[in-house]
């Protein structure tokens, strides 16, 4: 299947699939599984009223110093079979990602908003292009995810999930060029329990197994967005 580009959206499929308007649609049934679940599904169907969906976001690691912060995603009544407005704020002060109100959304922007700033944190500390992340990403979503069902805490209470594991830049031959970076591996557990479906997205990366001094491999970055409430 050809895949191309659209409006230097973080990926072309996901954005035709999930957001008419941004780009054009196309056959859910092209997508594999990880894509259907992130970016094909209406995350937003469960949601009666216009709502807050509110995120803690945490960095964690040795390279740089750690912060808390949060995401909101707020979204608009429902309004017809075309979708919800909404609008994101993801993080805040000089951390802070613009990002388009959308019109017309079914699925949950903020995995869009956590891939764009994994993408742009790659292109800080490597200097590579967003654009070749971005298309790691894609690849690697097409091709190599790895999905299971799983329990997931939620607050006090356990939820049934799906969890969807990948690494994009692993089996790139081109690695080299960023090795330090390279086994980056992200984790994404998504609820229908949960509003918005999204429970938890994780992207870590530890230091290599050779270079581990316990049987831990020590922590270089993690980051962590997790539901907090709906209001």
């Amino acid at each position: 299947m050809k895949r191309r580009t659209v409006l230097g959206t973080l990926v072309a499929l996901a954005a035709r699939a999930a957001w008419p308007g941004i780009a054009t649609a196309a056959d859910p049934a092209e997508f594999s599984a990880a894509e259907r679940r992130l970016f094909v599904d209406d995350h937003l169907a469960t949601l009666s009223r216009a709502a807050t969906l509110e995120y803690a976001f945490s960095h964690r690691g040795s390279l740089e110093k750690a912060f808390d912060d949060t995401v909101t995603i707020r979204v608009g009544p429902p309004g017809g079979a075309t979708g919800r407005p909404v609008k994101g704020t993801f993080l805040s002060d000089t951390r802070r990602i613009e990002l388009p109100e959308l019109e017309h959304a079914t699925g949950n922007p903020v995995i869009l908003f956590f891939l764009e700033r994994e993408v742009r944190e790659m292109h800080r500390l490597t200097g590579g292009s967003e654009g070749y992340y971005r298309k790691r990403i894609r690849m690697a979503l097409a091709q190599g995810a790895d999905i299971r069902d799983v329990e997931a805490p939620v607050g006090a209470r356990r939820v049934r999930a799906t969890e969807i594991r990948f690494a994009p830049y692993r089996d790139d031959p081109a690695r080299s060029r960023y090795e330090r970076f390279a086994e980056t591996t992200y984790v994404f557990t998504l609820s229908n329990d949960v509003p918005g479906a999204v429970v938890e997205m994780r992207s870590e990366l530890r230091a290599p197994a050779d270079a581990a001094k316990t049987p831990q491999q020590p922590l270089l970055v993690a980051e962590v967005l997790r539901y907090s409430r709906i209001r």
